[in-house]
């Protein structure tokens, strides 16, 4: 990709409607574009950052036993009533309309319903499960607060599993790989050392405690407590004496730190199943209800996350899993020289690396300020200066100093 055709353009300042950080950023750097408050539209710098995201959690996913499906943004009413979740005291941020025959319809904000019922046409028998099915689709919610740019919208992309299961043991058994499964993502794009699996209560979706995953930061809506020996945190909301003794936790080991919730898994039960007739005929013959679970991991507030974590005065750090562009080639060169850097940026992309390839006609000050706000985390240079040592120059974005390196040994540094 050539920088000069991108449509997007990096801008000095955000909109002062934004106050997050990854709001002002990802929307200087072209990465998003706020449509409305709460909705954003991912440019094709963010895009290619969101796919990255989406092909971690779809590996992770896979690996312990996910099909992959689509469900449909529209709900049917009749469907959610049988649980008691059409009612907006249940849920509160439904967004509703009536098609023009005059009968309402669901905007999806969740799936629990439509699945399970799915589920119903096909599970028979106990050799029918265990199953877990999981969609990426765009969720629609009535927020009252929409703020905090990506990390809380009115229209986000989710990645919803769920699992169905023959009994409680098995359910737990899967629930624990779902968590695993947690763990490496967010090891994976970058946020592992600062995320921890926490307790907190299940709302609209169930009951009793049921985990999050919360990464520490500032820019955080949540107020956790956190044992660090442990690697277990309890959210505010359910901190109280009988589930720190539940959970063999000590008030005095608890360090209060504010959170961005990344990622939750929910236990089910039967809750579902019974009202949807779930059911499963055992070894003996006998109707047993099906056992669920739900986990959720929302795309662009997990890249929102990494960005607030992720930055410095300068611009954002990409990890290298998620950044969109493995590297950032910046040419100094003019007239006929123009033409190394174009030998180069073929190279490179013959070589296997993603290059976004800055050819514009503007001045080495406003590249490097671009380079540091995209945030991709290897920078080549190559310029006159280097040409004459037939050599580039590579930054790492995460760091100060630059190396200047042999041509011919760049593809090795690089490797390394």
């Amino acid at each position: 990709m050539k920088q000069s055709q991108l449509f997007t353009k990096t801008a000095r300042d955000a909109s002062k409607d934004e106050v997050a950080a990854n709001a002002k950023l990802l929307t200087r750097g072209g990465f998003i574009y706020r449509q409305m408050s709460g909705v954003y539209t991912y440019l094709p710098l963010g895009f290619l950052v969101l796919k990255k995201i989406e092909s971690i959690i779809r590996e992770e996913m896979n690996a312990i036993g996910g099909q992959e499906m689509l469900m449909t943004t529209l709900q049917d009413p009749e469907l959610w009533k049988r649980t008691g979740r059409w009612d907006d005291k249940a849920i509160d941020n439904w967004f509703k309309s009536e098609l023009v025959s005059g009968s309402k319809v669901g905007i999806a904000n969740t799936h629990e319903e439509p699945i399970t019922e799915i589920l119903t046409h096909f599970v028979d028998s106990y050799k029918d499960l265990p199953v877990s099915a999981y969609q990426f689709q765009t969720k629609f919610r009535n927020e009252l607060r929409a703020k905090s740019g990506i990390l809380r919208g009115r229209e986000f992309i989710m990645k919803d599993m769920y699992s169905f299961s023959r009994s409680q043991e098995e359910f737990l058994e899967y629930y624990e790989a779902v968590a695993v499964a947690y763990e490496k993502i967010f090891d994976r794009v970058g946020i592992g050392e600062v995320t921890y699996r926490t307790k907190a209560a299940g709302g609209a979706f169930t009951g009793g405690l049921t985990d999050e995953f919360q990464t520490v930061c500032e820019a955080g809506e949540d107020t956790i407590y956190l044992d660090q020996s442990k690697k277990l945190a309890i959210n505010k909301e359910v901190l109280n004496q009988e589930n720190l003794e539940f959970l063999g936790m000590e008030k005095k080991n608890l360090k209060e730190l504010k959170a961005i919730e990344v990622g939750n898994i929910f236990p089910l039960g039967t809750r579902y199943s019974k009202d949807l007739g779930l059911q499963y005929r055992d070894e003996k013959g006998g109707s047993q209800p099906v056992v669920m679970g739900s986990y959720g991991i929302g795309l662009g507030r997990l890249m929102g996350t990494v960005v607030e974590v992720s930055h410095d005065e300068d611009g954002i750090i990409w990890p290298e899993a998620i950044s969109p562009f493995d590297l950032h080639l910046v040419s100094l060169l003019k007239g006929d020289q123009q033409k190394q850097a174009e030998k180069l940026h073929k190279t490179l992309q013959d070589k296997g690396y993603s290059v976004l390839y800055d050819d514009r006609e503007v001045s080495a000050g406003i590249k490097f300020a671009d380079s540091d706000l995209l945030g991709i985390p290897r920078r080549i240079v190559i310029s006159e200066k280097t040409l004459k040592l037939d050599s580039v120059e590579i930054k790492i974005r995460a760091e100060k100093d630059s190396l200047i390196v042999k041509l011919a040994h760049l593809e090795k540094s690089l490797k390394k």
